[in-house]
C-alpha cells in the first residue's frame, strides 16, 4: 500500500469517526442469511444436546384453527417437560434472568415457570426477509446509534447480523408488525390482593409502506403511525392518543398529541416518550416500558453481552385464547403461571446503562431478545440505587396466519410494590387483532383526534 493509499483511508476512517457512521456488513457476510443463518439472522442449527431443534421454517397459515382472528394453540394439549419453583431454581438458573429468580423468591408459593418442549415457530413473508437482507448491506448507524441512514427503502431489521447492543435495540423497534392492524385490548392494573378494574382500548397501527395518501419523502424519517382511544370505563372513555413514531428521535422528537374528552382539545404531548407516565398505568409502567421497551435510544449505552440459552416465555397461544376471562388470568402479585408456557430457546443478552447525565427511572436494564424474531422477552429494570425494581415479560407467540412475531400479553411486575401490569389482553375483545385494513394518513392527524374521541 503506497503513501497516498494510506493518506486516503486514513482520511476515510477519521471521516466516518466525525460523522458517527458505523458500516453495514459485507455482501459476503449477509450471504450466511438464509443459509447458515435464518432469513432474520438466528442461528439455523439446533443446539448440541438437540434441546433447541433446527429452524425449519416456522408455523405456516394453517397450523391451528383461526377463528374471529383468534389464533388456536398448535400445541394445545401438550404438558410441561418439568416445573421450576422456588425450590427447584438453583438448579435452573444459569438459564433464568436475575429477574425470573427475583420472581420465584418474591412469590415461593405461586410463581412458577412451566417449561414445554421448543419449537421455532417464527415465520414472517418472504418480502420481510428480503427488505431484511437488503437492510443487512446498506442500513447505517449514525449520530452515535441514535438513527439510521439507508433504512427508508428496506424499513426492517436492519442488523440481522449484529456488531452491538444498540443493533440488536433497533431490529426490535423497527421489527415486521404486520399491516395495518386495528384491535381492541385491555390493560389492567391489579391491586395487591388481585383485584381491579379493566382499561379497554381501542389500538390502530398503520406503517407508512401500506398507507394511502403518503407523497414521497414524507414519511421517510417515521417507522409508524399509532392511535390509541380508551374506551372503558366511562371515566376515562374518549381519551385518545397520537404518535407518529420517528427513527431519528434526537433529531426529530417523537410527535405525540393527546385528546382530552373533558376538555375537549387537542394538545401536544412530550411527555409520551422515556420515562413519561404510561396510559392509565397507575404509575406501573413508563411511555418507554409499551413493546417492552420503546422510543429513542440517546439516554442509555447498550452493551452487547452475547448469547446465550434461557427460559423464556414462548408460543403462548393459550394465554391468550377467548376461552379464557381475565379472571382467569389476573391473581394476586402476578398473572396465572399455570397458562403460560416457557421453552428454551437462544437469546441476545443486551445491557442499558444510564448516560451521566441523562434521566430516567431506570438506572439499568438488562434484556433479553429472542433470536429468531427479535422480540424482547425478558427485561429486568434496576433503581438508581442499583435494586433491581421491575420485571417485564412478554409473552411471545407467532401469528402464523398473519407472519408476525406477536405477544399474547406483556407485563410488568413491580417487586417493591406487589404490584403488576398487563397490557394488550385481547381475551374478552369482540374478535382478535384485524390486519390489512385500509390506512390514510389523513387519519393519523391532529385535526382527526377530536373526532375519533366525541364518536
Amino acid at each position: 500500500m503506497n503513501s497516498k493509499t494510506m493518506l486516503r483511508c486514513g482520511a476515510l476512517a477519521l471521516s466516518l469517526l466525525a460523522t458517527g457512521v458505523m458500516a453495514a456488513v459485507s455482501p459476503q457476510e449477509a450471504e450466511k442469511l438464509g443459509t447458515s443463518l435464518t432469513p432474520l439472522g438466528g442461528e439455523k442449527a439446533g443446539n448440541a444436546d438437540g434441546s433447541i431443534p433446527a429452524w425449519t421454517g416456522g408455523l405456516k397459515t394453517g397450523a391451528g384453527p383461526y377463528v374471529n382472528n383468534f389464533l388456536g394453540d398448535p400445541f394445545e394439549g401438550e404438558k410441561p417437560l418439568f416445573t421450576i419453583t422456588a425450590a427447584n431454581a438453583d438448579q435452573y438458573k444459569s438459564k433464568l434472568s436475575e429477574g425470573q429468580l427475583a420472581m420465584l423468591k418474591r412469590y415461593p408459593d405461586t410463581y412458577k415457570i412451566p417449561v414445554y418442549k421448543t419449537y421455532r415457530t417464527a415465520s414472517n413473508p418472504q418480502s420481510v426477509y428480503d427488505a431484511a437482507k437488503k437492510s443487512a448491506v446498506s442500513t447505517e448507524l449514525v449520530d452515535g446509534g441514535n438513527a439510521l441512514r439507508n433504512f427508508a427503502q428496506t424499513r426492517y431489521y436492519p442488523f440481522p447480523i449484529p456488531k452491538s447492543g444498540i443493533e440488536v435495540v433497533w431490529n426490535h423497534t423497527t421489527r415486521y408488525r404486520g399491516e395495518n392492524l386495528k384491535r381492541i385490548t385491555t390493560q389492567i392494573t391489579p391491586q395487591a390482593n388481585g383485584s381491579y378494574s379493566p382499561v379497554q382500548m381501542a389500538d390502530e397501527l398503520a406503517s407508512p409502506q401500506f398507507m394511502q395518501g403518503i407523497e414521497p419523502g414524507v414519511a421517510d424519517n417515521v417507522i409508524f403511525y399509532y392511535k390509541q382511544e380508551v374506551t372503558a370505563p366511562s371515566r376515562l372513555a374518549g381519551t385518545v392518543l397520537l404518535v407518529h413514531e420517528t427513527i431519528d428521535q434526537v433529531k426529530e422528537p417523537r410527535l405525540a398529541w393527546v385528546y382530552n374528552a373533558g376538555q375537549r382539545r387537542v394538545r401536544r404531548a412530550p411527555q409520551v416518550a422515556y420515562d413519561g407516565p404510561g396510559t392509565a398505568a397507575d404509575g406501573l409502567r413508563t411511555s418507554d416500558n409499551g413493546d417492552l421497551f420503546n422510543g429513542a435510544p440517546d439516554r442509555y449505552d447498550w452493551k452487547l453481552i452475547g448469547k446465550k440459552e434461557m427460559y423464556i416465555p414462548y408460543n403462548n397461544y393459550r394465554l391468550q385464547s377467548p376461552k379464557l376471562k381475565y379472571d382467569d388470568i389476573i391473581k394476586p402479585g402476578h398473572i396465572n403461571q399455570d397458562l403460560t408456557r416457557y421453552e428454551l430457546h437462544r437469546v441476545w443478552e443486551v445491557e442499558a446503562t444510564l448516560k451521566a447525565g441523562e434521566r430516567n427511572i431506570y438506572a439499568k436494564r438488562h434484556m433479553y431478545f429472542d433470536e429468531d424474531t427479535w422480540s424482547l422477552v425478558e427485561v429486568d429494570h434496576y433503581d438508581g440505587r442499583g435494586q433491581l425494581w421491575r420485571v417485564g415479560e412478554g409473552f411471545a407467540m407467532n401469528d402464523y396466519h398473519n407472519g408476525i412475531a406477536t405477544y399474547a400479553n406483556q407485563s410488568i411486575y413491580d417487586l417493591l410494590a406487589g404490584r403488576y401490569i398487563v397490557m394488550g389482553l385481547v381475551n374478552e375483545s369482540p374478535k382478535g387483532a384485524e390486519y390489512g385494513v385500509a390506512a390514510n394518513l389523513n387519519e393519523f392527524t391532529p385535526a382527526a383526534l377530536r373526532n375519533d374521541g366525541i364518536r
